[in-house]
C-alpha cells in the first residue's frame, strides 16, 4: 500500500467517526479556530461549521474569510464586546427554535480574553446546552515551548494601557508563585516589558512569543534585564501579537525550609520522584524545585 493510499484510508476512517457522532440541536457549539496557521483546526470543528445553521463571531469579515478558505458559507451573527448581551438574546432565540449555532472568536478559543463568556452564560441560564470543540489557544501554545515550570500558571490577559494602572496591576503580581501569562499588542510591547522590568527586576526569566504558528513566528527567552534591548535591536521583533510569559517568583526561604523538612521525612520511605511529588502536594511548592532538592539530599 502506498503512503498516499494509506493516508486516504486513515482519513476516511476518521471522517466516518466524525460524521457518525451526535451533534444535538438547540445547542451552542463553542468552537476554537486557528490562531494563525489555517491547518490548525480539528476535523470535528470543520464538520460542525458545515452542520450549524449560523455562526456567531467577533468580526463577520474575518470569519467569512476563514470559512471561505474551508469552502464554507454560513449565516453570520455579529457577537462582539459592544453587542454581546443583545447578541446573546438573539442566539438563545435561535437555539430555542431548534437551531445549532457555532460561537467563534477571531482566533483561538472563544471567551478566553475574547468575547463569548456572556453569551455562554446566557445560553446556560436559559436551560440550553453549550458544548466545547477544543483547539488552539495562544496562551497554552506559548507555555508548551517556554521551558518554564508550568504545572501552575495564571492567565492575566492584557494589562491596562495606562501607565499608572498598569504599574499597579504589575506590582500586585511580583510575588506570584505561578508562571504569569500576558497578552500584548505590538505597539505597547516595549513599554510593557519596561514596566515588568521595573517591578520584577532584571533576573526574572521572560518569554516573548510572537506570531505563533504564523510564517514569522518567534519565541525568545531571556532575562527581563535583556528583553528591551533584544526588542529594539530589530524593529521586526516588535511586530505581531505577543504572548508574554514571566517566570514564577522564587520560593521564600521559610517555604524552602519547610519543603526540605517534608522531603527528608518522605525520602526515608519513598523514591525521589514519589517524595518530591507528594511534598509538592503537601507544601504547595513546585515539584521540579523539590525534585532537584531531593537529588541533593540523597547525594549527601
Amino acid at each position: 500500500m502506498t503512503h498516499q493510499s494509506a493516508s486516504t484510508v486513515v482519513t476516511s476512517s476518521i471522517l466516518d467517526k466524525v460524521t457518525q457522532q451526535a451533534y444535538p440541536a438547540s445547542t451552542l457549539y463553542v468552537l476554537a479556530t486557528p490562531i494563525g496557521n489555517i491547518c490548525d483546526i480539528s476535523l470535528r470543528a470543520l464538520h460542525v461549521l458545515w452542520l450549524v445553521d449560523a455562526v456567531a463571531c467577533e468580526d463577520t469579515r474575518n470569519t467569512a474569510h476563514l470559512l471561505s478558505r474551508y469552502g464554507l458559507s454560513k449565516t453570520l451573527l455579529a457577537a462582539h464586546e459592544h453587542n454581546e448581551c443583545e447578541a446573546a438574546d438573539k442566539i438563545v432565540a435561535r437555539l430555542q427554535a431548534g437551531e445549532r449555532v457555532a460561537l467563534v472568536s477571531d482566533a483561538g478559543t472563544p471567551a478566553v480574553s475574547d468575547p463569548g463568556a456572556r453569551i455562554v452564560d446566557t445560553v446556560l441560564r436559559a436551560g440550553l446546552r453549550a458544548l466545547p470543540l477544543p483547539g488552539p489557544s495562544a496562551a497554552v501554545t506559548a507555555l508548551s515551548v517556554s521551558g518554564l515550570v508550568t504545572d501552575q500558571f495564571q492567565f492575566i490577559g492584557f494589562l491596562p494601557s495606562k501607565r499608572r494602572q498598569r504599574a499597579i496591576v504589575v506590582s500586585g503580581l511580583v510575588a506570584a508563585s505561578t508562571t504569569l501569562v500576558l497578552y500584548e499588542a505590538p505597539h505597547r510591547i516595549v513599554e510593557t516589558v519596561d514596566a515588568l522590568l521595573l517591578a520584577f527586576g532584571p533576573e526574572r526569566q521572560v518569554v516573548l512569543a510572537r506570531e505563533l504558528t504564523k510564517l514569522f513566528e518567534s519565541v525568545h527567552r531571556c532575562r527581563l534585564g535583556d528583553a528591551t534591548a533584544w526588542l529594539v535591536a530589530d524593529a521586526n521583533r516588535q511586530k505581531g501579537e505577543f504572548v508574554v510569559l514571566i517566570e514564577a517568583a522564587p520560593i521564600a526561604l521559610d517555604d524552602s525550609a519547610e519543603g526540605e523538612r517534608v522531603l527528608k521525612i518522605l525520602l526515608a520511605e519513598l523514591s525521589i520522584k514519589q517524595a518530591s511529588a507528594l511534598a509538592a502536594q503537601i507544601t504547595g511548592q513546585k515539584k521540579n524545585t523539590l525534585y532537584e532538592r531531593a537529588l541533593t539530599l540523597k547525594s549527601h
